[in-house]
């Protein structure tokens, strides 16, 4: 490691120690701030939670059903809302009786709000592993325009993260802190250590199956395979089998230490049918800003087309609309309906080149990081029933490699700018309004101008991309300061809706196209080298 690296990110005898922790210690104050802020049902998910876990006994955790909030994440996230109960009761009993539904007493929002921001320490010392793995060349004499330092703002300060967990709330930050743990961990050689983490961390939240193709591959052939031939090519005859049975060890026993329990009570049909509810729809109620999101708008378009040139029964026109901001399934009207198959098949399609590149041309971590994001925006892009909160999976593992190569920094503004902006309908309380502006104004600025001190001779984004991101400033407009005030509001409530995904859908594309494009190419020299 380089000894600079390790100063910026978080210890040494320089100021980067210090600057980390200034930072570290600087959003935490924020979190603080914003304890009153508005909170969506997922606050009431986890109060639900937290009485679930704690009045019934583990038979039942994952039948109950007095809420419309049942408990839907794997059986390490049941234990962590068990052991958070036991604190919770010291600040208000009431919380924890399941019969007191959208339960929000003074004490209740001040135990879950800093529940959320003491758990954060984890994504803390993640960042600060990560910062570990980032190798100095050329960097600027200035503290705050070292590789490391940016990534640790671009980290820390991530606002899509800050106003999902802290405003809208979810527990998302340490979540994140054991998958970018485990990453770090893969940079510094320690495969177990990290297929470790990334085994508790599935057994937490099942959506980071999303990128688990490319921690199954690279472990495989970076790890199981010991050698390679000179052209780069796997050494078949390298292949270590107490590798693989150790890998195979820790899978096994983390799953068995998470479901055994509910395996032995013969429950683990009723905790698939939890974790994966396929009858909720293609969409959810604000369309995720990906391929589906532009399918539905075409469709929606040639209905309107066909029904106004009389080319469509009116009579035989899906009452189910794909505007009406409903959870269900429901019939497309010109193009064909998507099935969970279509999308699953869809899915794996677009990971394939990334998985191909990382066997057969692998480029190290730095490889396995590329094709981690390229899975993650896959699953986003064509998975079934996606929340646009889905698109931070590949957000923060990507600022990792944009203080690598100025064309991973382009790649991340657009990604990061778009994604952001996507979030937006997340958080439609008046008082929250200035809040999420200057909050995303302010990470904007930061982002475009740390990354373009970094890269001073290189051009980040070409005119086109620049006036795509130039655009969501009066789609901002037109939404949120327009349209409230027309009357449409009232027969389409959901234009704004439509709008802010179709156009974010359409960026959110681009940027997973050029980054799957990149994954062919071999690495080229930048600033600062991820080791």
């Amino acid at each position: 490691m380089a000894a600079s690296g390790a100063a910026a990110g978080g210890g040494g005898r320089s100021g980067g120690g210090l600057g980390f922790l200034s930072l570290a210690l600087g959003v935490s104050l924020l979190k603080c701030l914003l304890v009153p802020a508005y909170y969506s049902t997922d606050f009431e998910v986890h109060r639900n939670w937290l009485a679930i876990t704690h009045s019934l006994p583990v038979s039942q955790w994952y039948y109950e059903a007095t809420s419309e909030w049942t408990l839907d994440y794997p059986p390490f996230f049941a234990w962590f809302e068990y052991a958070l109960s036991h604190i919770a009761k010291v600040f208000d009993p009431e919380m924890l009786n399941i019969q007191n539904l959208n339960y929000a007493s003074p004490r209740t929002v001040l135990f879950q709000r800093f529940s959320v921001i003491f758990t954060d320490v984890l994504f803390i010392y993640a960042v600060y592993e990560c910062c570990k793995c980032i190798e100095e060349k050329k960097a600027g004499k200035e503290l705050t325009e070292k590789p490391t330092f940016i990534l640790s703002v671009l980290l820390l300060w991530n606002f899509g993260l800050l106003i999902v967990d802290h405003i809208h709330f979810q527990y998302n930050g340490f979540l994140f802190g054991l998958m970018l743990l485990s990453i770090a961990r893969l940079f510094q050689k320690r495969h177990l250590e990290g297929a470790f983490l990334f085994a508790i961390l599935l057994n937490f939240k099942h959506i980071y199956l999303y990128v688990a193709p490319a921690y199954g591959i690279y472990l495989l052939r970076s790890y199981c395979f010991t050698e390679d031939k000179p052209d780069g090519s796997v050494r078949w005859s390298s292949f270590s089998f107490h590798r693989l049975i150790a890998l195979g060890f820790i899978v096994c026993f983390v799953s068995a230490l998470s479901l055994g329990p509910f395996i032995a009570l013969n429950q683990l049909p009723q905790i698939v049918s939890r974790l994966f509810p396929f009858k909720r729809g293609l969409c959810h109620a604000y369309w995720a800003p990906n391929f589906w999101a532009l399918y539905n708008a075409l469709d929606k378009m040639l209905s309107i087309i066909g029904l106004k040139f009389n080319l469509l029964d009116p009579k035989k026109i899906p009452k189910a609309s794909m505007t009406s901001g409903l959870v269900q399934q429901f019939q497309h009207t010109v193009l064909p309906s998507v099935t969970p198959l279509a999308t699953l098949l869809c899915t794996v399609i677009a990971m394939l080149p990334s998985i191909f590149c990382l066997w057969f041309k692998p480029q190290g971590p730095r490889g396995f990081l590329r094709c981690l994001i390229v899975c993650a925006l896959s699953s986003f892009m064509f998975g079934w029933h996606v929340h646009e909160k889905a698109i931070l999976l590949a957000i923060l593992p990507m600022s990792l490699l944009s203080v690598g190569k100025p064309q991973d920094a382009g790649i991340y503004l657009l990604l990061t700018t778009t994604g952001h902006y996507s979030l937006f309908p997340l958080l439609f309380t008046a008082p929250e309004f200035p809040i999420k502006v200057l909050l995303m104004l302010l990470f904007t600025v930061y982002s475009f101008s740390s990354l373009k001190t970094l890269f001073r001779k290189e051009k980040l984004l070409n005119w086109i991309e620049t006036i795509y991101l130039i655009g969501l400033g009066p789609l901002e407009i037109c939404c949120e300061l327009v349209f409230p005030f027309t009357p449409w509001k009232l027969k389409y409530p959901f234009v704004p809706l439509f709008l802010t995904s179709v156009y974010c859908a359409a960026g959110i594309t681009y940027a997973w196209f050029r980054l799957s494009i990149s994954m062919l190419p071999g690495p080229a020299v930048g600033k600062a080298k991820l080791q």
